[in-house]
């Protein structure tokens, strides 16, 4: 193992633990959309295809980590090594027909390795979130006889997602993988409900949702050879309904505060009931034509059925059907390049459209976005810095809704090294 692959593996060490804290208390989002469901659901991409508006699932580029589509795992390199890690910033206004606010959230974002086990057989593991919640909404009224109130909605938590993945070629150009999932995390959402006139009774309700359970999804790749180096590449990702072990706890209170006293009670208590989420099942298929070290057009579809989901074996009224379609390209001017580095560079770009889980009184909250991006080669190696940024807007302020305008921008570190080489000497 050389100075490459110490550095390497330093640089995993000191992030793999981190990464496992923010697992935990990392929260990227301030959505008022969040309050439903299990939140903002997370891309399923990382940081290459991030900038190609998200489309991945037919991608085997043999310097990337595509955790979405595990068939893809076999197009590494038989020596190669991947270590890659990423960091994402949102920022964004949101606008009802009364009020606006601002918001920014940084945060790491995911890390994974990927390497070939044998020349038929490649694995990764990896780390990322899978839904993020971070919301406070403040809603005024009045009451005759009862004055002004205030109702502060608030809440926190997110849902992550460990995975280790396989693939394998059982002949050739057809790759099939399998992700083993842990899903694990904790959400907590809370109501508040003050009076003005000091004589009412004060409500309070704190509610924590508590995840842990492994699933499974499946996805395929086939390769179609054409001439110059160019391929298509069909892929197709299948989850089968997971079933997740949840523990919720519930407790509501009230208060009042007199002049002299401080008068509390208890009205409903319950301690970490034991129970069952049901996700839907996950159907998605894409298309790539590519040709090597010069371009790459992706396009998916994803499908999930969050309408037929289960929360304590209930539907939820707030969630529907999500249908995701993205389109990408990359362009590589001259990969081999001696002279010019930014004819090294892979220029991106993109754009998507997403009919989200969430839905209000029968309208369904839509988000398109466009995305360009960068991937810088680090200097004498194959690794690369990739840096991205997209542009959207998710919602709107017809129907009492709100309007969520975004900027996001993405960072992630793809390392690249040469292990498994047995060394010889004369």
């Amino acid at each position: 193992m050389g100075r490459f692959s110490r550095v390497s593996s330093i640089i995993a060490g000191l992030l793999i633990i981190p990464a496992v804290l923010f697992a935990q208390y990392n929260n990227s989002t301030s959505s008022p959309f969040s309050r439903y469901g299990l939140g903002d659901l997370q891309s399923y991409s990382f940081g290459r295809t991030t900038a190609m508006g998200g489309a991945t699932l037919a991608s085997r580029y043999n310097l990337q980590i595509n955790s979405a589509n595990p068939a893809s795992y076999t197009a590494i390199d038989s020596l190669n090594f991947l270590f890659e890690f990423g960091l994402q910033g949102n920022f964004a206004s949101y606008q009802t027909n009364s009020s606006s606010m601002k918001t920014n959230d940084i945060n790491f974002n995911y890390f994974a390795m990927s390497f070939r086990i044998n020349h038929w057989l490649a694995s990764s593991i990896g780390l990322q979130p899978f839904s993020d919640v971070g919301y406070q909404v403040l809603v005024n009224g009045s009451l005759d006889d009862v004055g002004e109130y205030q109702t502060n909605y608030y809440g926190t938590g997110t849902i992550s997602k460990a995975y280790f993945g396989l693939a394998a070629m059982p002949i050739p150009n057809i790759s099939v993988g399998m992700n083993v999932n842990y899903i694990f995390g904790l959400l907590n959402r809370s109501t508040e409900l003050s009076f003005a006139n000091s004589g009412y009774y004060n409500v309070q309700r704190y509610s924590k949702l508590r995840m842990r359970d492994f699933s499974f999804d499946f996805g395929l790749q086939a390769i179609v050879p054409l001439k110059d180096k160019k391929e298509i590449i069909l892929a197709a990702v299948f989850a089968n309904q997971p079933e997740y072990t949840d523990f919720a706890s519930d407790v509501i209170t009230k208060n009042v505060i007199y002049s002299t006293a401080y008068d509390q009670d208890t009205l409903f208590f319950n301690q970490e009931e034991k129970s069952k989420i049901k996700f839907p099942y996950t159907l998605g298929g894409g298309v790539s034509l590519t040709k090597k070290d010069v371009y790459e057009i992706n396009f998916d579809y994803y499908h999930q059925n969050w309408s037929q989901a289960t929360f304590f074996g209930e539907p939820s009224a707030f969630l529907t059907d999500l249908n995701k379609f993205a389109l990408g390209a990359e362009w590589i001017p001259d990969r081999f390049s001696i002279r010019s580095f930014f004819n090294r560079v892979s220029y991106r770009a993109g754009l998507k459209y997403q009919q989200s889980y969430h839905s209000f009184g029968g309208h369904q909250i839509n988000d398109f976005g466009i995305s360009f991006g960068v991937g810088l080669p680090l200097y004498r190696s194959a690794s690369t810095l990739n840096i991205g940024a997209e542009l959207g807007k998710r919602g709107t302020k017809d129907h009492n809704l709100v309007l969520e305008n975004y900027a996001k921008v993405n960072l992630s570190v793809n390392l690249h090294d040469l292990w498994f080489i047995q060394r010889k000497i004369d």
